[in-house]
């Protein structure tokens, strides 16, 4: 849709000037983001980065490589090869003088000077809960992971993580499985999945109306300091972090310092003691995170305002629902036969149960074949979920 005015051509073309020059800066060599903002600072608007002679920018705190860089118009050149390939690919770029930037991320330290924002960006100013941990969980990290994931996310709560393997992978999962909203912030460009294993999972992500959300430049690869420095947007977006399952020198452990730093709740599942990876999550709440064990150790944590506004919206959902003919609630379904409700009895939601010791808990009363059938059925409604090496959970 072209402008209807000179004076809404105009706007447009500032908006666009404001973009180039943070854009700009972030592609300049040796411009990480406490060197972007400070120089923001001094030269007190974005449009006049690329205008600025080379004293200007030295004088801004730019380390004199970078200001020739700039200077000599290889930063325009850079930024404006770089909206193109944006623009192309369908991504939106957002920098900090966009409403729709997270107002949550400027309140960190160094937030990112650009946002490459693939899916919903109305998700990012969202209340959230980063969901972290170890890319190695346990059956009882994943499935609390996806559980917990899947609670707070049918409470309209977006679920934060960053799309690794293991606990971040459960916990997207989880909130896509319950209908709810997730965003990924990954550690390369927005066109680079990784792991590959995921690209299924980025691809529902974006389907569903979720979002993923980088700060490094398209075509940037899965470089392994980018992991650590990315954290930092994962737990500057959320109002909490939770952790679950996390060894002693971890990315999770980062992340948990950063959200403390950031003044931001931290949560942490915890484990057991014999588990190495238990030792992170465990060590947290000896140091006063949160003890969690359900969706509602984080609920009622939540700041008033944010439960208020969530409360008021899942009862406007609720409304909307018992007005809609043919609704049903997820639950009202068949009752179980006496053998499903044996077999569903002995089953926890928060620690998985190995099938060898289902059988062994239940040879007094089924036999093995009554439990595989009745497993079958509560898998098929929805009540019983399968991990690797056959260890069941409930789902609810």
């Amino acid at each position: 849709m072209k402008p209807s005015s000179e004076a809404e051509q105009s706007t447009l073309n500032q908006l666009e000037k404001t973009q180039l020059g943070w854009l700009a800066l972030a592609l300049t060599p040796g411009m990480g983001p406490t060197r972007i903002w400070r120089a923001m600072e001094r030269l007190c608007s974005a449009e006049k980065v690329l205008e600025a002679t080379l004293t200007e920018l030295e004088c801004a705190g730019m380390p004199a490589s970078a200001a020739q860089f700039v200077f000599d118009g290889r930063a325009r050149t850079a930024a404006v090869e770089e909206m193109k390939r944006v623009t192309e690919a369908g991504v939106t770029l957002l920098t900090p003088d966009n409403e729709a930037y997270p107002e949550r991320l400027k309140e960190i330290y160094d937030p990112p000077a650009v946002l490459w924002v693939r899916g919903n960006i109305e998700l990012l100013r969202r209340p959230g809960i980063a969901v972290v941990g170890t890319r190695q969980p346990t059956p009882y990290g994943a499935g609390m992971a996806e559980l917990l994931a899947r609670d707070l996310a049918q409470r309209r709560l977006v679920i934060l993580s960053g799309m690794a393997r293991g606990v971040d992978t459960a916990a997207h999962k989880g909130a896509l499985d319950a209908g709810g909203k997730t965003v990924a912030v990954w550690g390369t460009g927005i066109d680079v999945i990784y792991p590959k294993e995921n690209k299924r999972l980025a691809e529902q992500i974006v389907e569903t109306g979720s979002t993923i959300v980088s700060e490094y430049p398209m075509g940037t690869f899965p470089a392994p300091q980018n992991f650590p420095i990315r954290n930092r947007i994962l737990s500057g977006m959320s109002v909490g972090v939770l952790v679950i399952e996390a060894a002693e020198y971890s990315g999770t452990r980062i992340t948990a310092r950063l959200a403390t730093d950031q003044n931001r709740d931290v949560y942490a599942v915890p484990g057991n003691v014999t588990n190495k990876n238990a030792w992170g999550p465990n060590t947290l709440i000896k140091q006063g995170a949160k003890l969690t064990a359900t969706w509602e150790d984080v609920w009622e944590d939540l700041p008033s305002q944010i439960r208020l506004q969530l409360e008021d919206e899942l009862a406007a959902a609720r409304s909307d629902e018992s007005k809609t003919p043919g609704t049903a609630s997820l639950f009202n379904d068949q009752p179980l036969t006496e053998h499903e409700q044996k077999v569903f009895n002995r089953l926890r939601h928060d620690e998985a149960t190995q099938l060898d010791e289902l059988i062994e808990h239940l040879e007094q009363e089924l036999g093995s074949s009554e439990i595989f059938a009745a497993l079958f059925e509560l898998e098929l409604s929805g009540k019983v979920r399968q991990l690797p090496g056959k260890n069941y959970v409930r789902a609810f």
